[in-house]
């Protein structure tokens, strides 16, 4: 009686040594850090530290009339689901780095042999021990994937600033086209005075005053059309900002400053190519797909399991130790993880090749539409402007004292408002694409904005 109490004892603490023995080996047990998860925690602590400094969203800027450009790129950049979304997807891939290169939870495991009566009972613990370097390999690959990442964020930031520059250029061309066009419906409002008045006096005709009406008329509708599709690019800039239909409308903000291209088009290139973040991120999924080829390769090796149980009906308490191993045999599948992992790096490196290509084709395109509507510009400011104005002024005079025809005099009017339009449009489309090239082609990122030093990330 005796002996079966101290038995039963012993056999009590055996088993909670073992239950606290799992216990403590879960609380306390934290994986080593490779130095790439290291250097990504880094990271992320270096634009949590701007972007969401105490993992709060950061105050945003007041949006208040005549606030500087740079206060709305920041409140769009800070403020847009784009832009936070990648963030977040960013952050994910950094805690799978922690993930994969850990090794699986320990089981707790339990067994016993029962007849008419339970003759043992074994509870046990046992652990998993993948193959030599997976777990590297497989943090390698991670790593990878998070550096890709990174620069999928950078690329957001860099689309929601070109977005926001691009809705404010086309809410700027509509305003102007709009000024535009009233000055010419005025004008022609003169024009019909005057078309009017020699029509009364029997020096003009009527088919001339229907002309001005006509011209005008048609210009009126096309003012209305321009100001009823102002709200459509309202909205477009109020999205661009991160605002929704519900936000109210902030006002505009100064004039965006415009930088001359001082760069040939080879060293737009050269930095592209050292910059660009999409180029980037394809080149972080050229490293991830050739670590994932080593992780394929690396399950020829054998993963293997440790364990230990403890009987604790006998006495003494008997302890089993046990160990196991997988044994990869089926070749074909082995064969085909590690082709298919070939294949996937050559699709990452065609892609990357693709894109160095992409990039100098918009290198190319975006140069020579800078410099195509830069001359556009001069040319009509300096020259088809000034001439279309002595132009129009000309016909008006000579109308009104009768040696000038009413078409001639109605030409000249139409050839001034297509010249100001043109010069308009040139001017937008040239800040487009100096905007597209700083910002998506060439990846200089605004002032302010929470991304990585180019020189240490």
């Amino acid at each position: 009686m005796t002996n079966d109490h101290t038995h039963g004892r012993a056999s009590g603490r055996v088993a909670r040594i073992i239950l606290a023995a799992a216990c403590g080996f879960s609380a306390a047990c934290v994986g080593i850090k490779t130095s790439g998860e290291r250097d990504s925690r880094e990271q992320v602590q270096k634009v949590l530290s701007k972007y969401r400094p105490a993992e709060a969203a950061p105050s945003l800027p007041r949006l208040k009339s005549g606030a500087s450009p740079e206060t709305f790129v920041r409140y769009a950049i800070y403020k847009h689901p784009q832009v936070e979304a990648a963030y977040y997807e960013w952050l994910a891939s950094v805690e799978k780095i922690t993930r994969e290169r850990s090794l699986p939870d320990p089981r707790l495991t339990f067994e016993t042999d029962i007849t008419k009566v339970i003759m043992t009972l074994m509870p046990g613990l046992m652990m998993d021990f993948p193959g030599p370097g997976k777990l590297r390999a497989a943090a390698n690959a991670a790593t990878a994937e998070s550096g890709m990442k990174y620069f999928q964020f950078e690329t957001a930031v860099l689309q929601v600033t070109y977005g926001f520059k691009k809705a404010w250029y086309e809410l700027r061309l509509v305003d102007e086209r709009i000024r535009v066009n009233q000055e010419m419906v005025t004008l022609l409002q003169d024009l019909e005075k005057l078309a009017q008045s020699r029509t009364e006096v029997g020096k003009g005709t009527l088919q001339d005053l229907l002309r001005t009406q006509m011209e005008k008329e048609r210009l009126q509708t096309e003012l209305t059309n321009l100001r009823d599709s102002r709200q459509w690019f309202v909205t477009q800039f109020k999205a661009a900002l991160g605002l929704g239909a519900d936000d109210s409308t902030p006002p505009l903000p100064r004039a965006l400053p415009s930088s001359p291209l001082s760069t040939s088009g080879d060293q737009i290139l050269a930095v592209a190519l050292a910059r660009n973040p999409r180029l980037k991120a394809m080149e972080a999924d050229v490293r991830r797909a050739e670590a994932a080829l080593v992780v394929a390769r690396k399950t020829r090796l054998p993963d293997f399991a440790l364990g230990v149980e403890a009987d604790v009906k006998a006495s003494p308490v008997m302890v089993r130790p046990s160990g196991g191993m997988t044994l990869p045999i089926w070749r074909d599948k082995i064969a085909a993880e590690i082709a298919g992992a070939r294949h996937l790096e050559g699709a990452s490196k065609a892609r990357l090749s693709n894109e160095r290509l992409t990039l100098t084709v918009e290198v190319a395109m975006k140069s020579y539409q800078y410099r195509e509507s830069t001359r556009l510009l001069t040319l009509l400011q300096n020259s088809l402007l000034p001439k279309a104005k002595q132009s129009l002024d000309v016909a008006r005079s000579g109308y009104s004292t009768g040696g000038t025809d009413f078409i001639n005099l109605i030409d000249a009017q139409r050839t001034l408002l297509e010249f100001r339009l043109a010069e308009v449009e040139a001017r937008i489309k040239r800040e487009l694409a100096l905007a597209d090239l700083s910002l998506q082609v060439m990846g200089v990122p605004p002032s302010g904005a929470p991304i990585l030093d180019p020189t240490r990330r």
